[in-house]
């Protein structure tokens, strides 16, 4: 099946990438716009289908239809699998089939594999894409057994075990769908501290990237040394919990923590300060949120988890490259360097361009859908920001976007799942190689 996708998509690594990654959402928007995967019975219209599949496909969890009251079951089942599909990477999905049935995986694959985990390393990537599925369905069952636990309090013991099973995969893929119906999300159990745990476990598991999973098991087990990214991916999470939990706290205090006791404004502030990192669940009505928060949200979203996770954004390792980059210019020093290590020049023109064309596309779709609807300037780049960073937290203007506003975020959540860089790389024309260098300018940079 691996090789004839690769025979089927024919070209480089980000061509691959992006031909399959379209051809899932295209079979996902065909199934979801048809009568059986509707409640009522009623055909999606094929605009609408095409934004859900791109939004499971994409791990992000906008919608424009009420997930838990417009889906039939297997509608839902539908979304399910589109999002396991979409958390794990088709490649990684098509890999394992592979790997059941025998087949020895090519240079060539390994080559794409390389470029969809993105490792700098084929050395060892089989293997990992073996621990890749090993990882997500113990975590997913482990989790789909303690929700359904919980829910069981709440509803039907069958219910609550489809419930615990639905939600275990849409959170630890980072894709934001519920099916608690009325865009409620978990506002309900804002004040429930075993749901906000495990939900919240959830999240940061699927955020910080399988590396990092491994990195830390065979450190338990044999190695004793975490490598550079691990060390960067754990401290820059943690930081980012902290601080974004402290700086919601003080902003909502007097306003949707308000109600909450005391235990509850803290798991609230805890909560709203994980998600926004790519996870699309809330705790609190965001709508109502002061336009600080919601712009310091913007920002959480924006940043995104690590790479080789479910989770999008500009991920938190290119942030701790340009800001080591900005502290080594301000010292005067020659070396960028993190943890000990020196960073090679390169991994900084990465980061920098992948959070310059991060920040011109949110640009770009922020001003045209600024044209296109009629929403206030902070709540359309709210929705701009929470696409790109695949994150799919919304005031609640999802389904009030026009044809044009929804064609728009479509292109956006796709071209944030997959990278700016990535997606640049696969339209590009074929370049030759450069027979000689320039001579060296100078520049005057203030």
């Amino acid at each position: 099946m691996l090789a004839a996708i690769l025979r089927l998509f024919k070209g480089s690594p980000p061509r691959i990438l992006v031909a399959g990654f379209a051809a899932i959402i295209l079979i996902g928007a065909v199934l979801l716009s048809q009568p059986f995967a509707s409640a009522e019975g009623t055909a999606l219209r094929y605009l609408d289908a095409i934004f859900t599949a791109t939004s499971a496909t994409c791990v992000t969890g906008l919608t424009v239809v009420d997930t838990g009251r417009y889906f039939s079951v297997p509608g839902q089942l539908i979304l399910l699998l589109l999002i396991q599909i979409g958390g794990l990477g088709f490649m990684t999905m098509s890999t394992l089939i592979a790997i059941v049935l025998g087949r020895r995986i090519s240079l060539r694959e390994r080559i794409v594999l390389q470029e969809a985990m993105g490792q700098q390393h084929m050395q060892g990537i089989v293997d990992l894409i073996k621990r890749v599925l090993q990882y997500s369905l113990t975590i997913e069952g482990i989790a789909a057994v303690l929700f359904t636990i919980r829910f069981a309090n709440d509803m039907p013991l069958g219910q609550a075990a489809y419930f615990g099973v639905f939600h275990a995969i849409s959170f630890f893929n980072n894709a934001g769908f519920d099916l608690f119906g009325e865009y409620r999300s978990l506002t309900p159990y804002a004040e429930d501290p075993f749901v906000n745990i495990v939900t919240m476990a959830l999240i940061i598991l699927g955020g910080i990237g399988f590396v990092v999973i491994k990195d830390l098991l065979e450190y338990q087990r044999a190695r004793k040394k975490l490598s550079l990214h691990t060390r960067v991916v754990l401290s820059m999470t943690a930081f980012l919990i902290l601080f974004g939990a402290a700086v919601f706290f003080i902003f909502e205090y007097t306003n949707t923590l308000q109600p909450l006791s005391w235990r509850g404004k803290i798991l609230a502030s805890f909560f709203q300060s994980v998600s926004p990192r790519t996870a699309g669940v809330n705790t609190v009505e965001l709508d109502d949120l002061r336009q600080a928060s919601q712009f310091f949200l913007i920002i959480l979203m924006f940043i995104g988890a690590g790479p080789g996770s479910t989770a999008g954004g500009i991920k938190i390792t290119t942030v701790a490259a340009l800001l080591a980059g900005v502290r080594t210019m301000l010292q005067g020093k020659r070396d960028i360097v993190l943890f000990h290590h020196r960073l090679a020049p390169d991994r900084i023109l990465k980061a920098l361009t992948v959070a310059t064309l991060g920040v011109a596309l949110v640009v770009v779709v922020t001003m045209v859908l600024s044209v296109t609807e009629q929403a206030s300037f902070i709540r359309i780049l709210f929705e701009a920001v929470s696409a790109f960073g695949t994150v799919g937290l919304s005031t609640g203007i999802t389904p009030e976007l026009s044809d044009i506003g929804r064609a728009l975020l479509i292109f956006t959540m796709f071209a944030g799942r997959l990278g700016p860089i990535t997606l640049a790389y696969a339209l590009r024309p074929k370049q030759e190689k450069d027979l000689f260098r320039h001579p060296e300018g100078k520049l005057i940079i203030a």
